[in-house]
């Protein structure tokens, strides 16, 4: 007989193990069974949700930035990007605790609530006087501090799972995060259509236009996963002793009784995997911050432009990122997970090496703000100001590389071609590399309580959030495109020889320990 690590390698990603199993002794009712499960499920949405919450607007917060303040500048956006994720970070252990001691459903249902409430601000950034950036990075904060609810969303399934069934559940939670990072600027470009005026409801003062339509089905959908947790999210523990797996509702279970190997957990593999995922997470939060900005930038596309263009970029990596995950479980039976790992980190490496420029074609000039700042050579100072009021800019504002950023005069243009390849590769490195660390990361942790674990794991995502957008807000802003990505090429190039060096170790906890076979 199969041993329980082999019986969750064989598992469908996305499906659930049915009760009756012939190899696995089930105390729970059909009722229970369900009922367990449809909870399980509602906290994928609610995953999913989170995710979205992030991203659908990362594509708009730029020109939307730049609509309302015009002091605001691309250091600024990587701050209003990163307040989200810093939002989380002081969240997520406040809502762990109180889920430990109070019904989960508790701080779900207040953290969603924060969440619609900061949707609707940031609707009505646009409303103040003055100071209008810092109303959007207090919207984005509190968005955030409402994403705390991960964690609370991790200890649940954790705790609702018995170990049987938990590396197929982690590994659909990290499926339905990372489903929507990626799926988020999809639906922002649906409202692209809308325009930057929009429709304006003068009553309430909301303008409902391409920025403020994402956050305001952010809020519905929010509303409407607040009504699915109150009727359908019951309390549910489980525990996890290998061939039993008991389902009780609205009742606490004695964990105390459980027998726990006492055998420690490799702390190497915990912490290099705690890395990789950190590295993953930075890596995508910087591609997404940069995304708008890069392609406006080099294609001297129009805020409309951007958005529109971006998103159905996006969407086609959408679909890719689907059918990875379709096919990645199948791969990993064939190959194992720590190789489809490291190709990802391999393939990551590649986008981001195709998108240093070269050749000796140069992006448009922006050249706006004549009166504030020295034309570089007033040899061609006719032809500026003759480019700076063409119809096209008096009509939607100067369009390409602003002259401000120095290194826009010397840096050789990133191809349309190169970039549409690197993100065709990233959009498989991404999904690929997530799931597999996530689950890889699971399967280390073993039988153990891995509530603390998991709120190690959340922390480092939500750092990497913090600093990607930093990081290359700032790099790109002063040094350019050619140094941004050869910098992340030098990071992963690192996580590579980090990946190679501890790669026989990143081993499931069962398998380390002589449980079962390899």
């Amino acid at each position: 007989m199969e041993g329980p690590g082999i019986q969750a390698e064989q598992e469908p990603l996305l499906g659930d193990r049915t009760p009756g199993s012939r190899d696995w002794e089930i105390i729970e009712t059909e009722e229970h069974y369900k009922s367990r499960w449809r909870s399980i499920r509602i906290l994928y949405l609610t995953m999913f949700l989170s995710s979205v919450g992030f991203s659908i607007v990362i594509m708009s917060i730029w020109p939307y930035l730049q609509k309302i303040d015009h002091t605001a500048d691309t250091r600024f956006l990587g701050w209003v990007i990163a307040s989200f994720s810093i939002g989380q970070m002081v969240a997520s252990p406040i809502f762990g605790w109180w889920s430990n001691h109070r019904p989960r459903k508790e701080p779900l249902i207040i953290s969603l609530f924060i969440s619609v409430a900061a949707n609707c601000l940031y609707a009505y950034v646009h409303v103040p006087a003055s100071h209008n950036k810092y109303y959007m990075l207090v919207a984005r904060g509190l968005v955030g501090f409402g994403a705390g609810n991960v964690a609370v969303i991790r200890a649940y399934i954790a705790g609702a799972t018995c170990l049987h069934e938990r590396t197929s559940a982690m590994a659909n939670t990290s499926a339905f995060q990372a489903l929507g990072f990626i799926l988020g600027p999809v639906f922002q470009t649906c409202f692209a259509i809308l325009g930057e005026k929009g429709v304006t409801w003068e009553t309430i003062q909301l303008q409902i236009n391409m920025y403020t339509a994402p956050v305001l089905l952010g809020a519905f959908l929010g509303f409407l996963n607040i009504i699915l947790i109150i009727i359908i999210l019951r309390e549910h523990r489980v525990d996890d002793t290998g061939r039993q797996c008991t389902s009780i509702n609205n009742e606490e279970v004695r964990r105390d009784d459980i027998q726990i190997p006492q055998i420690s957990i490799d702390q190497v593999a915990v912490v290099t995997t705690n890395v990789l995922f950190f590295v993953i997470l930075f890596i995508f939060a910087l591609f997404e911050t940069i995304l708008t900005p890069l392609t406006m930038d080099m294609y001297a596309w129009t805020a409309v432009q951007a958005v529109l263009y971006d998103g159905i970029i996006l969407a086609a990596l959408g679909v890719e990122a689907v059918l990875v995950f379709i096919g990645i479980k199948s791969l990993a039976k064939l190959i194992g997970e720590r190789p489809l790992l490291l190709g990802g980190f391999v393939i990551t490496w590649i986008g981001f090496f195709i998108l240093l420029p070269w050749g000796n074609q140069f992006p448009k000039i922006q050249w706006q703000d004549l009166h504030n700042h020295t034309i570089p050579n007033t040899t061609f100072g006719e032809t500026i100001i003759t480019l700076w009021q063409s119809p096209r800019n008096l009509r939607e504002g100067p369009t390409g590389c602003p002259i401000i950023q120095a290194w826009c005069l010397y840096t050789p243009m990133i191809h349309l071609s190169q970039f549409i390849t690197s993100v065709v590769l990233i959009g498989i490195s991404y999904p690929c590399s997530n799931v597999m660390a996530y689950t890889i990361y699971s399967k280390i942790l073993g039988p153990k309580p891995q509530g603390l674990y998991m709120g190690w794991l959340t922390a480092s995502g939500s750092a990497a959030r913090i600093l990607g957008p930093v990081y290359i807000s700032q790099v790109y802003t002063s040094w350019g495109p050619r140094w941004a990505f050869g910098l992340v090429c030098g990071i992963v190039l690192l996580s590579i020889t980090l990946l190679g060096v501890v790669y026989k170790r990143l081993i499931a906890f069962s398998i380390r320990n002589g449980t079962i076979q390899e």
